[in-house]
């Protein structure tokens, strides 16, 4: 939703105007600013509501960052039982 009306926003500069656009939008008031709101409006969405859902995006956030970190561990894992199957060595 984010992504469609910053492109919708930026439809209409041109080109060499863009920089001067952006740049704004990139300091850090304005990011902190928005970062902010949109905790604001998860805490009236979810906390005040007393809802569960913040549990699940902790588990699942839990889930996904795990899995993140251990990704290089599993690919170097997975690298060397392909080598050992292509040279038929032993370990």
């Amino acid at each position: 939703m984010a992504m469609r009306a910053f492109f919708n926003e930026i439809k209409g500069v041109k080109l060499r105007d863009l920089p001067s656009h952006l740049k704004p939008k990139l300091s850090w008031e304005h990011i902190k600013k928005t970062v902010d709101q949109a905790v604001d409006r998860y805490i009236e969405k979810y906390i005040e509501t007393s809802s569960p859902e913040p549990i699940f995006h902790v588990c699942y956030g839990g889930m996904v960052f795990s899995y993140l970190i251990n990704l290089p561990h599993e690919r170097r894992h997975l690298d060397h039982q392909q080598q050992l199957a292509a040279g038929g060595g032993h370990h």
